[in-house]
This record gives structure tokens, C-alpha cells and sequence, in this order.
């Protein structure tokens, strides 16, 4: 017997998150503060119960690519080839139709998981490469003249004015085939970083670039990279390299044994930055998209 309904309380919110964990458990998994937060009208959170157990869960709403919803159905090994992804899927899909959307897209990391999208006419558009670091032994970088590194704790403003002096700019540039659509308010609900640890670079209090870390809550030795962007006319200066170098000893500072960032597969700029500051391929996630409704 499956039965899926909406993750509304703190219960259910908890429970989506345990399901997250299980299943993605290289990547942090959003609070339940964080998760009430994104309960907009448009954002759909969904729990599937097996036999009147959690078995899996859901998220569907309007991607930040234009034109688009987005969905991710995950599963319980011990649950899968039982029904529930397909329950939650079909969910999920009718979600964002109901918005008035004729495409989604989602991700998929494995054989499984990719055959069974195409079963309901998803296909490959992208991918993304995941990259890891070792946290060691790091130096704190020196800024070249002219350049002010600070911390997003010493001047909280400095996240706003990054919004429109270095996010909007870095969003057209990412290798995507569609323009991402994030609005000063996904900025600030959804962009949120840990003050200490990230940081921005100044010149002549211009903001030039921008690079730090998120916060994971339910493990405390590891982080992910937040946005790291560098202003067009300040790329290929060494600013990237400065602000990560600063980010990762500030880890190294703090307890922090590992991080862990994503690129788009056609960024192959930011992962030689990375590789070069002793990155590592980890996994490559699959992008696909499909047509709504979906067949039956």
C-alpha cells in the first residue's frame, strides 16, 4: 500500500530530510528551518509511506532555468521496485504542469536512475561534474596590493551588493543551456552562506569577486562551496585562486576536513582552478529533461 501526501509540520519535514540523507549522503541535506523557509505556494514538498512507513520523498517546483519546473523523487534502497518512485514522480510531474509549465528537469547519478527517467521520456541535456578537497595543512593567502580580503561576518551588506555586482553576471556566464532566473528574493531565501567562512575581494571598495562556503548542520567537519564569481574585467588575475585559498584556510582553521563543490560540465575554467588548488573529481551527475504530461 503506498500513499503519498504533502510534508507540511516539523515531523514531516524531519522525516523528508532523513530520506535526503539516506540517499544523498555526500551532499548536506537543508534544515528543517531552511526547508519551512522554501515552503512557498509554488514549492511542493512530498513524503511516500509504504505499508504506513516512510519509504521516499519529494520536491517539484519552478526551477531557477527558465522555463522550466524541476522534480526529484528519491527512494529508500530497502522501498525501490516497489511503486514509490513512480507514485511520487507522477506527483510531483502533475505539481508543476499545475503551474502552468510544459517542460521539468532533473538529476540523476546512476544507471538506475537515468534508465528510469528515460522510461518516462526524460533525456540527457548536461552534466555536472562534483569535486572534492581534502582539507590539510593550509596557508592563509596574501592579497596582492590593491586587493581587501573580507569576510561576509565583518560586512554582512556585502551579500546584497554581491547579488547585483557579481551574481547576476556570473548567472548569465554559467555553461548552461538555458538562462538561469534568480531574483533578489531567491538570492536571499536560497543563496545563503556561513558569514564566517565566506569571503569577498575589494578593489578600491569595488566588489571584485566572491568565494565560501555552506554550512553543514548535520556534519560539522565538511562543508560545500558556495558561489564562487570573479567580475568579468577581474578574471584570469589569480582573484578566484586568492579568495578559495583564503576560503580553505579558514576550514583548515575551523575543524573542517573536507569540501566539496559542484561546475557545470562546461565550466571547464573553474575546475582547472579547482584542480589546480588539489580538487578531485568525485561523481558526475546526469541532467535530463522531459515534456509534461508525462506518458503513461
Amino acid at each position: 500500500m503506498i500513499a503519498v501526501r504533502r510534508a507540511e509540520s516539523d515531523a514531516d519535514l524531519e522525516a523528508w530530510r532523513r530520506v535526503r540523507i539516506a540517499v544523498v549522503p555526500n551532499e548536506r541535506a537543508q534544515t528543517v528551518g531552511e526547508l519551512r523557509e522554501a515552503l512557498t505556494p509554488t514549492q511542493l514538498y512530498l513524503l511516500a509511506e509504504l505499508d504506513g512507513r516512510v519509504a521516499g520523498s519529494g520536491v517539484a517546483g519552478r526551477s531557477d532555468l527558465a522555463g522550466q519546473g524541476f522534480l526529484s523523487p528519491r527512494v529508500l534502497p530497502e522501498a525501490r521496485r516497489r511503486g514509490v518512485g513512480t507514485a511520487l514522480l507522477r506527483e510531483l510531474a502533475e505539481h508543476v504542469q499545475r503551474l502552468g509549465l510544459d517542460q521539468v528537469g532533473t538529476l540523476t547519478d546512476n544507471t538506475a536512475s537515468l534508465a528510469f527517467a528515460e522510461r518516462f521520456g526524460f533525456r540527457e541535456v548536461d552534466r555536472d561534474v562534483e569535486q572534492i578537497r581534502a582539507i590539510g595543512d593550509e596557508p592563509w593567502p596574501e592579497p596582492p596590493a590593491g586587493i581587501e580580503i573580507v569576510s561576509l561576518a565583518e560586512r554582512p551588506a556585502l551579500f546584497e551588493r554581491a547579488y547585483h555586482e557579481l551574481a547576476l553576471e556570473a548567472f548569465r556566464d554559467f555553461a548552461l543551456d538555458r538562462p538561469l532566473e534568480i531574483s533578489l528574493e531567491d538570492w536571499n531565501r536560497e543563496w545563503q552562506v556561513w558569514p564566517e567562512g565566506s569571503f569577498f575581494a575589494l578593489a578600491d571598495g569595488e566588489l571584485v569577486g566572491m568565494a565560501g562556503l555552506i554550512r553543514d548542520d548535520d556534519r560539522p567537519e565538511r562543508a560545500e562551496n558556495s558561489l564562487s564569481a570573479v567580475r568579468r574585467d577581474w578574471r584570469r588575475r589569480g582573484v578566484a585562486s586568492l579568495l578559495k585559498r583564503t576560503v580553505l584556510a579558514w576550514a583548515a582553521a575551523n575543524g573542517l576536513r573536507e569540501v566539496y563543490t559542484w561546475t557545470q560540465n562546461g565550466n571547464a575554467a573553474m575546475r582547472i582552478v579547482n584542480e589546480r588548488l588539489g580538487y578531485e573529481t568525485r561523481s558526475v551527475a546526469i541532467r535530463v529533461r522531459g515534456r509534461l504530461p508525462l506518458p503513461r
